[in-house]
């Protein structure tokens, strides 16, 4: 029985991927005639995406793809920051890590503009003379105005781009797949879950209706805590080695959506179906055991690889300090030639970046700087010479008694000879493989179901189909057959295996008896977003509705928003004037009946004036 269960449980490695930075890109021919090619840039709270809109088949991908995170040491200078890419392991750096995101929203621009330099730097079009090509850019639905009015500052004041596309990245993964599968109607129902949020989004002929959007406060970032807190809990043993990067990829390659949840957990109680579908990640991990008998013959090769080493370190600090004294030394042997030469003037301006004060002491420098040089060369070549005698004399001397101490079990006696057996006789026999594995089973369906059951974290919130709900009840029941046609699934957060199933059985649930409804999935859902973006700009040059001109910027302010059909709904702000106080009105009277001073006079006359056009 217990080779079978062996034979199909499932062993998977931890992959580890490290990131290895971005080239630099030149631009071509292709991006500026006939026109100057649009930049594309899907800017996610997880990944940034950005390319070339461009009908050659090499564009026809972003060619960055990079994490929206930032690393910048305490005092370091702006331009030692690392982004995206430039971290290949992000953990050790970790709490160093900044977003320029507050859930969903841009808030911290000078994190966004280090992006942007990033973007434009490798993409071949940073300049001084700032970036002329035009920019779609995404944003969140029902995009704050100050939000808005900073980043159109950012690219128009401090880029000097010429025109700038804004659009939701939910609407445009939702035309693309449209267009892909050649649906006329353009109203339908987008569920869109990223990575600090998720919305419901309907959208009424070709057109977001912003009034009915719904937001819920859960996304990839609360699934990916819930795992590592049921993984840590598991196993306290092993928390070093449940990193956020590691619950990444088994959120991405292992997890699932239950269709039905309830169900899916009694399947986990039988012991059988357990042993099948749980998936074993193998931890890293040392197979020497720890305590172990060591012989002599290993003792004297592990002390002899020590020395070997010492030696190597020395022999390499040796040169590194001799090359800087010798560098130094040519540094002032050149300074010296300058006073050979009576160049007095330069001899004396470089004494001065040396602190020196004389001659005499430039000399005096240069002689002991000789010294140190020829006595590193003889010490050097003494380390060449007497390595071979040092290794041998020391792998003649005596062990001492005390040199095993710490790697032989305590009650080892060396007089008892009987007792100098292997390990698998002193020592029960202990799985090191197994003892680093996470078993990984219920966890992988518990994480995405707090998509539909946000209790389960603690949210008092409700869950995407409870939400979905809610929105529907706001519309007729001619609109609500008409948006439940057209379900789309979109955002990095809902490429779980299942995930369209699960939702047609709860929309089965909601939706009256015989009623028909359509779910369909995007075909790559954190991608498509960018893949839309581009195709709306190779539709819509730069000049048509849905762009925001330098011109218009200037004319109608920085929160102006040109609609188009995968764009927010501009609501602009609407100040209110201000309504003077009974107080002020009552005063005026007053003073004049009771003859006031000038000053008095004048400026009740002036507040006068100033209110009878707002109250008339």
């Amino acid at each position: 029985m217990t080779s079978k269960l062996e034979s199909t449980c499932q062993v998977f490695t931890f992959q580890d991927c490290k990131t290895s930075p971005d080239p630099i890109y030149e631009i071509t021919d292709q991006h500026l005639n006939p026109i100057r090619a649009p930049i594309v840039i899907d800017n996610g709270s997880y990944q940034t995406r950005a390319g070339w809109a461009c009908r050659e088949d090499k564009f026809e991908k972003p060619l960055l793809q990079f994490k929206s995170v930032g690393a910048r040491s305490r005092g370091a200078a702006r331009s030692e920051t690392q982004i995206g890419n430039d971290i290949s392991n992000l953990e050790p750096l970790r709490w160093l890590l900044k977003s320029q995101f507050d859930r969903n929203v841009v808030v911290n621009f000078e994190v966004q503009e280090l992006m942007f330099d990033y973007i434009f730097t490798h993409l071949g079009t940073g300049s001084e003379c700032g970036v002329e090509h035009p920019i779609v850019l995404t944003e969140p639905p029902c995009n704050p105005l100050h939000s808005r009015q900073m980043m159109s500052e950012l690219l128009f004041e401090c880029y000097r781009v010429p025109h700038v596309s804004y659009g939701v990245d939910g609407l445009y993964s939702f035309y693309y797949n449209n267009t892909l599968c050649n649906k006329g109607s353009n109203t339908g129902l987008v569920l869109s879950s990223g990575y600090h949020c998720s919305h419901i989004l309907p959208v009424i002929n070709g057109r977001l209706d912003a009034e009915n959007c719904k937001r819920m406060n859960v996304g990839g970032s609360h699934v990916l805590s819930y795992l590592q807190r049921l993984l840590q809990l598991k196993y306290p043993g092993h928390l070093a080695a449940v990193t956020l990067s590691r619950m990444e990829e088994l959120l991405h390659q292992h997890s699932y959506a239950a269709i039905n949840y309830h169900e899916e957990l009694e399947k986990w109680r039988s012991p059988g179906f357990y042993e099948r579908e749980v998936h074993r990640m193998q931890l890293p991990f040392s197979a020497k055991l720890l305590g172990g008998y060591v012989s002599v013959e290993e003792r004297q090769e592990r002390r002899v690889q020590q020395l070997r080493r010492l030696q190597e370190i020395n022999t390499r600090r040796r040169e590194e300090k001799l090359q800087q004294d010798q560098e130094r030394l040519d540094k002032l042997l050149v300074v010296q030639e300058l006073l050979e030469h009576g160049l007095v003037d330069q001899f004396h301006k470089n004494l001065v970046e040396l602190n020196m004060d004389s001659a005499e002491e430039l000399q005096s420098y240069i002689s002991k700087l000789n010294m140190a040089v020829e006595q590193g060369r003889h010490r050097l070549l003494l380390a060449d010479g007497i390595e071979g005698k040092t290794e041998g004399a020391e792998m003649e001397q005596p062990m001492d008694e005390g040199d095993g101490a710490t790697i032989v079990e305590p009650n080892f006696e060396e007089e008892n000879t009987a007792l100098e057996k292997p390990v698998s006789v002193i020592q029960p026999v202990f799985n090191m493989a197994e003892y680093h594995q996470l078993f990984v089973g219920t966890e992988r369906l518990r994480c995405p179901e707090i998509l539909f059951q946000p209790s389960l974290i603690g949210e008092d919130q409700m869950g995407l189909m409870e939400t979905l709900r809610l929105v529907l009840a706001r519309y007729s029941s001619e609109q609500q057959e008409a948006l439940v046609r057209n379900v789309f699934l979109t955002g990095g957060n809902l490429q779980y295996p299942g995930m369209k199933e699960r939702v047609e059985i709860e929309l089965l649930a909601l939706r009256p008896f015989q009623s028909q409804f359509q779910v369909n999935k995007a075909s790559r859902p954190a991608l498509d977003a960018w893949y839309g973006a581009r195709d709306w700009a190779l539709e819509h040059p730069p000049g048509e509705e849905g762009w925001i001109s330098r011109q218009d910027y200037e004319e109608k302010g920085g929160e102006y928003l040109s609609e188009h059909c995968a764009s927010n709904i501009f609501i602009p702000m609407k100040l209110a004037k201000p309504v003077p106080r009974p107080l002020e009105s009552a005063v005026a009277p007053t003073a004049t009946a009771t003859g006031p001073s000038p000053v008095m006079c004048s400026s009740s006359v002036v507040s006068a004036a100033m209110i009878t056009p707002q109250t008339s």
